[in-house]
């Protein structure tokens, strides 16, 4: 960060900005990836890309995060929402071509904890009724389906670096474009709607407004925080796998008492180590054991709320429940995963846990 400030350069789209779309497409062999200012703005362009209108439809999980979802409502398109498997928080891949209407346009498939969507399946099917397919991979950086890295798969990917994600920089993103007919226009809605990234190029005489477009690009003191995180992404990586194990070790004999569900890794996907999280079986006993943890010092949580019953969505009519995405939304369970926990932590995490279910629950 340093340096950056130091180069002179402090807005947008200079040299920490490059280094950090050059290595994932290095790395990864992404097409072309532009660093944004959050996976929500990467989501934005790429709604606006698919040049959304009114009688647009787009199918999104439930359970996700609201940005998946809101980046194409404001582009004027319906959001046609689709339900989690019963093995995992991930969109249920059968029941998806029954979704699928004249008026679909595209499927946002959403990594959940970076295991993969059935991304063949999901391709598939865009092919067959010629969809665009948008990766929300806002959990997935570094996770693979089939030795492909999630990002290059759809025709678009979206990658989240806020602080809560493994790789972070407080705020920011990055939209991956895998498909040539969107590599113009991404850069010029990326530009503020000019074509000032051609003009710096040589390839026009002066730059003005073309198109559509926003202010979605960092500052370069964001984009130089992440490149040193990229630099140590393996470090980084391994070390939170380290803890998923153990984590892992400490809690399967629950799971194994059907006390809690730990959903399996599809054989497809890798597991980044994004999150640990499980399954209770009730409400009441997700928030008893939250409120319990609180109570003994760890701060686990919950996660999204299901968005087909949101307050926002339901004033809608669509009254299909989403029973998978519900039963999540009650009852799914994180616990802390950073690179600084220590074995001391998760054993004591797990033995809170471990302890709550040996003396307040009965099988």
């Amino acid at each position: 960060m340093k340096d950056a400030a130091e180069r002179g350069h402090l807005s947008g789209n200079g040299y920490y900005t490059k280094k950090c779309q050059s290595f994932f497409e290095e790395r990864y062999g992404f097409r072309k990836c532009l660093l944004t200012t959050s996976c929500t703005d990467a989501l934005e362009m790429a709604a606006m890309l698919l040049d959304l209108g009114p009688e647009d439809e787009v199918i999104v999980p439930s359970y996700t995060f609201v940005s998946t979802a809101l980046a194409f409502v404001r582009q004027g398109a319906k959001v046609v929402f689709i339900d989690s498997k019963t093995d995992h928080p991930n969109m249920d891949e059968d029941k998806l071509e029954e979704l699928i209407t004249p008026r679909t346009k595209a499927i946002v498939p959403m990594h959940y904890a970076g295991n993969a969507c059935d991304m063949d399946r999901i391709m598939a099917l865009a092919k067959k009724y010629n969809l665009w397919v948008v990766e929300d991979d806002a959990l997935a950086i570094n996770a693979y389906y089939k030795n492909r890295p999630l990002g290059g798969i759809g025709h678009l990917g979206c990658f989240s670096f806020h602080d809560t994600k493994g790789i972070q920089c407080g705020e920011g993103g990055m939209l991956v474009i895998n498909d040539d007919r969107f590599l113009k226009r991404a850069e010029i809605i990326w530009e503020k709607g000019t074509d000032r990234a051609a003009f710096f190029r040589g390839e026009v005489d002066k730059y003005g407004w073309v198109d559509l477009g926003s202010s979605f690009q960092p500052s370069e003191l964001n984009a130089a925080f992440l490149y040193a995180q990229l630099e140590n992404l393996d470090r980084i990586q391994t070390r939170r796998l380290e803890i998923w194990n153990a984590y892992h070790e400490k809690l399967v004999p629950l799971a194994k008492e059907s006390k809690i569900y730990i959903p399996e890794i599809p054989e497809y996907a890798t597991n980044n180590a994004h999150e640990y999280y499980f399954i209770c079986r009730t409400a009441e006993e997700r928030d008893d054991l939250l409120t319990y943890l609180k109570d003994n010092g760890v701060q686990a949580a919950f996660h999204y709320q299901g968005l087909d019953i949101s307050r926002f969505y339901s004033s809608s009519g669509n009254s299909k429940q989403l029973y998978n995405s519900e039963h999540l939304t009650n009852c799914l369970l994180r616990l802390p995963l950073y690179p600084e926990l220590s074995y001391n932590d998760i054993l004591l995490i797990t033995s809170k846990i471990i302890a709550f279910y040996r003396t307040f629950i009965n099988a």
